[in-house]
């Protein structure tokens, strides 16, 4: 008789799979894109200048996103002193933790294996690969998600489980903080109310504890003002314009607004299913077309819990669709759900696919053991192949040519204030034109202004100007005030911010404790 795993040493060792496979080559990869660079460089500005409430990039406040995320990689880089580190952590810990949910979820709902299978299956999916292994909200948001999740489905199909319900309502209202759609768990209660209303199976009717689901709504909002309260107290009692600007920016234009007509990322409403769910939710996109009937059989014989998470499943990727702006990993927070619903299947499947083919049925796990060495092997492979950030290499040698001098910053990305090795002056993320850089190094002759080459003709001499090289897709220039041409003249005042790392830091540097609480 074949002996089986206790769950609880199995969960354990699924969590070590995923922590091998999220966390392999950490400590060897360096930010590379925007969106780690701006997250990283937010974070590390919060323990220089200690707001905690709104965040600043090169002291300009940053409305695009609630702190939640950068409070985290900040605690992190003061825990560890090691800020390249510290940026990927949260994905590492959401990917190990939501791999226990996934399991335990699976197992309580069906079986043991099929919570193997549930957590198995959500390793091995491409987007988790690519997003788990990233420093973006993303990787941080699962987390909350996927509590969510777990939560409202302990009480919801397996309760009832009012104390379960309550941490998946706080889950919701953490990751609201974290991103705006952290509350897409509760999407569940709408295919949980036709299925109790239709008397389904599998699923746990409470009627007559109207208190008790409100209160669930109370406890997301006061997770919820764990940050919007202080900040609310604070612009109230000490704000100034721009912090109520941010206000209304993270609150309003930042959410619905972003939601309803979308200024980055447009798409069309068939974006996801042609351009994400394709590649990004690999292995599983290639047996949907077995699937899909037996989910409709299940459907068929009154199955409850497939009905609520499939259905979340579906108004999750749904929800998406109808915003103009679309990423490919926005729908990533639907994933544990569908591989809830399809673990239990697997069995069937293979046994439908091996009958008859014993080669198959014996390379089979020889195949599964190689996708997950894959993913290994590649984060090791990546950051090799990824090398040095260039914006890194150039803010090197900007600050060789201007021997350390204020910098002026032209149409500039975050990996120019990040790696800055010298005080960097800019006009707001928006507005540093060359024009306004030349007015700034006319009033402020031994200042430089870091200017892309196709613009240094506006307003300076392109042979006064000293080629630093390639980043963020562009040549870059380096020019002082003797290379001004006389074309541009003085504008309109505007807002100067001015801002300087105390110790520069880059990802490939390290910083003890004491230096990050007080650099």
């Amino acid at each position: 008789m074949r002996r089986t795993l206790s769950p609880r040493v199995e969960c354990l060792g699924l969590m070590l799979l995923a922590l091998l496979l999220i966390g392999a080559g950490l400590g060897f990869r360096t930010a590379q894109n925007v969106d780690e660079e701006r997250f990283l460089g937010v974070a590390l500005e919060m323990l220089q200048n200690g707001a905690w409430l709104i965040p600043h990039r090169a002291a300009e406040i940053y409305g695009d996103k609630p702190p939640i995320f950068m409070w985290t990689v900040a605690f992190f880089t003061w825990l560890t002193g090691k800020p390249n580190i510290a940026l990927y952590l949260p994905g590492l810990f959401s990917g190990v933790t939501v791999t226990a949910m996934v399991y335990d979820l699976g197992r309580r709902l069906w079986t043991q294996r099929t919570g193997r299978n549930a957590a198995l299956l959500y390793l091995a999916t491409y987007q988790t690969y690519s997003i788990l292994r990233t420093g973006q909200i993303d990787s941080f948001l699962i987390l909350f998600t996927s509590l969510g999740l777990y939560g409202l489905a302990r009480h919801l199909l397996l309760g009832p489980a009012w104390r379960w319900f309550y941490v998946g309502c706080a889950a919701m209202g953490i990751g609201v903080i974290t991103k705006g759609v952290g509350f897409l768990p509760a999407l569940l209660l709408i295919p949980y109310a036709w299925a109790v209303r239709k008397d389904w199976p599998g699923v746990v009717a409470m009627p007559g504890e109207a208190r008790k689901w409100l209160f669930g709504f109370v406890v997301m909002l006061a997770a919820i003002a764990i940050w919007l309260l202080p900040l609310a107290l604070s612009i109230i009692f000490n704000g100034g314009a721009d912090e109520v600007a941010y206000a209304r920016e993270i609150l309003l234009r930042q959410t619905a607004g972003r939601y309803a007509d979308a200024w980055h990322h447009r798409e069309p409403f068939w974006y996801f299913f042609t351009n994400v769910i394709p590649q990004y939710w690999l292995p599983l996109f290639l047996v949907l077309p077995w699937l899909v009937p037996a989910w409709r059989r299940q459907l068929k014989k009154h199955d409850g819990r497939v009905l609520v998470l499939l259905g979340w499943v579906v108004l999750v990727v749904l929800f998406f669709c109808f915003s103009s702006g679309k990423r490919k990993l926005y729908i990533y927070p639907a994933l544990p759900g569908l591989v809830l619903i399809a673990a239990p299947l697997i069995p069937w499947l293979l046994k439908r696919w091996f009958k008859g083919r014993p080669r198959l049925q014996r390379a089979f796990p020889a195949l599964v053991a190689a996708w997950f060495v894959l993913w290994f092997a590649r984060g090791f492979i990546e950051p090799v192949k990824d090398g040095e950030n260039p914006d890194q290499t150039l803010m090197v040698k900007a600050a060789s040519v201007s021997h350390g001098a204020d910098l002026v910053l032209v149409n500039w990305q975050e990996g120019h204030w990040l790696f800055a090795h010298q005080p960097v002056v800019h006009f707001g993320m928006l507005d540093s034109t060359v024009q306004r850089a030349a007015q700034w190094l006319s009033e402020h002759p031994k200042a430089y202004a870091l200017v892309p080459s196709e613009q240094v003709g506006e307003c300076f001499k392109t042979e006064g100007a000293q080629a630093l090289g390639e980043s963020s897709g562009s040549q870059w220039s380096i020019v002082s005030a003797d290379a001004d041409n006389g074309k541009c003249r003085p504008g309109s005042a505007t807002t100067v911010y001015r801002f300087a790392w105390d110790k520069p830091l880059s990802p490939g540097k390290s910083v003890t404790p004491a230096q990050a609480s007080n650099p």
